[in-house]
């Protein structure tokens, strides 16, 4: 399902709410599509590669993880996909009953849990990628070979400055302010 407005509508809505605020309007079309794209690969991919499978986007991502890393602690996976400890939880729970994924006690420290494929959810993978893959090439199929590589190269140096820098450009702005509290109310801890 696209979205509500059009890319175009979109943009001319934010100049016109931005009107005189200075802001850098290169920055934020760059940050703005990438949120937008992100959002319509992941729409066409659930809706398209993952449906005949019955997965979620977060779903494959966890599996994805399991599957290249062959077993990693639920931590490092959750990190790995960008979720929360909790919603990895839930997840794991789903492909855990639907007989795809595995989960046992780290052998060294009981308090830690490790995440492994089990033989039908590598035959899922092993199966369902390369139509994943398809359509990631449609996605991008108009950016032709060289668009492509230059788009994902251009991701990579966003990805490693924040990976590089992002921390400690964080601390900088917040300096010595604690974490507002979340909107469950909990503070991070520290």
């Amino acid at each position: 399902m696209p979205s509500y407005h059009s890319l175009s509508e979109t943009e001319e809505a934010v100049k016109r709410q931005l009107g005189p605020i200075p802001v850098q309007m290169e920055a934020l079309a760059a940050v703005s599509n990438l949120h937008r794209a992100a959002a319509a690969v992941r729409q066409h991919l659930e809706n398209s590669a993952l449906r005949a499978a019955d997965l979620t986007w977060s779903a494959f991502v966890v599996l994805w993880v399991v599957w290249i890393w062959e077993e990693m602690e639920t931590r490092h996976v959750a990190a790995e996909a960008g979720l929360s400890k909790s919603t990895l939880t839930g997840i794991v729970k789903t492909v855990e009953s639907r007989g795809l994924l595995t989960r046992r006690q780290h052998p060294d420290d009981g308090r830690l849990a490790l995440l492994r494929l089990t033989p039908e959810g590598v035959a899922l993978m092993e199966s369902l990628f390369p139509a994943f893959n398809q359509e990631e090439a449609f996605v991008v199929d108009p950016l032709g070979s060289e668009g492509t590589l230059q788009l994902a190269q251009t991701l990579r140096q966003i990805i490693t400055n924040l990976e590089d820098h992002g921390e400690e450009r964080r601390e900088t702005l917040r300096g010595r302010t604690p974490f507002p509290p979340r909107r469950s109310g909990r503070r991070r801890a520290t």
